[in-house]
């Protein structure tokens, strides 16, 4: 059995024997040497998928935040999401997580769920999109580094020379956009947060997603923070009614329906299929669309030490897609 097929075998008990299994899990068993050739790629697609829709969260997040409390934003996003689990998990019938398993979502909850949306909310209050966009690029260093101690995947050293450099090239526009010093501010403090609690949630999403399924996973980790984002949200709108224009409330629709729910579909599919820490170097991609729709939908200028800063870190990216991986059986 080849080195992946853990993804089919372990999601497909979970669906009622009445719901067919999904169309790639079964091209996929066709035969070995065919899924041996197909399975990174796609993973790597799927992976990049998800990285298009998430490439959109940290402009409109901006948008948002303009009439819209930073703890509205990130609660009730996650209260939308969460809704939308429960609908899709009802109706399909999905067997509930084993208590092992709970614990392990907690530690997705933690980090997609309210870690990342709240401290990127808050850092984006005082922090342009473009340049919260560029720092957010640490994120695949830190999610391949979860990876590594979390499973057993072992990259490459070209791999982690590519995932450095795209790291140190974030970090290098961070200090620079910072007065032109090189001092870190608050907001960058809370965006480096983020993306340590996002690189634990996605190593450990990526795992249960081989166990839950894909879609199953994010669902499972919303269902489990409702109640919590469910008070915060009620303690927002409390001391700070929310008074937004349709186009705020319409950047609000696509966090709650998008980021937070659909674009996990496709981003744990792609981790599922593995090899984790090669699909999440795709996500180095992002800061360049995002940078590219903060351009266009807020018109804030493109520097030059911006789109440098993104070209960078999307050369390593490809470089990192295309180093080897390998993996250590799991007995």
């Amino acid at each position: 059995m080849n080195d992946h097929s853990s993804a089919t075998r372990n999601s497909s008990p979970l669906i009622p024997a009445r719901v067919p299994a999904p169309p790639l899990c079964s091209q996929e068993d066709e035969s070995p040497d065919a899924a041996s050739r197909s399975t990174p790629r796609s993973g790597i697609a799927w992976g990049l998928l998800g990285v298009v829709a998430f490439s959109f969260t940290v402009p409109l997040t901006t948008v948002a935040l303009g009439g819209l409390s930073p703890l509205f934003v990130a609660s009730a996003r996650a209260v939308v999401a969460g809704a939308l689990a429960i609908v899709a998990l009802s109706a399909t019938r999905q067997r509930r997580p084993s208590l092992p398993q709970w614990l392990r979502l907690g530690a997705v909850a933690l980090g997609v769920v309210v870690g990342f949306p709240l401290l990127t909310s808050l850092a984006l209050t005082t922090s342009t999109a473009s340049h919260g966009a560029v720092i957010i690029a640490l994120l695949p260093a830190a999610t391949a580094m979860a990876v590594v101690v979390r499973t057993g995947e072992r990259p490459g050293t070209a791999f982690w020379v590519a995932a450095a450099l795209g790291a140190l090239a974030a970090v290098v526009f961070a200090a620079l956009q910072t007065d032109s010093s090189w001092q870190l501010s608050w907001h960058d403090l809370l965006l480096f947060g983020a993306v340590t609690t996002a690189a634990i949630g996605y190593a450990e999403g990526g795992l249960l997603a081989r166990e839950l399924g894909a879609w199953q996973t994010i669902s499972w980790a919303l269902v489990l923070s409702l109640p919590l984002m469910l008070a915060l949200a009620t303690v927002s709108v409390l001391t700070t009614p929310p008074h937004a224009t349709p186009i705020q409330w319409a950047a609000f629709s696509y966090l709650g329906v998008v980021s937070m729910f659909l674009g996990f579909f496709a981003w744990y599919r792609g981790l599922e299929i593995g090899p984790m820490a090669k699909v999440s170097q795709v996500q180095l991609t992002q800061p360049v669309m995002s940078i590219a729709w903060a351009a266009l939908l807020l018109g804030e200028p493109l520097t030059l030490a911006t789109v440098g800063g993104g070209l960078a870190v999307v050369a390593c990216a490809a470089l990192a897609v295309r180093s080897r991986i390998t993996e250590r059986k799991q007995g």
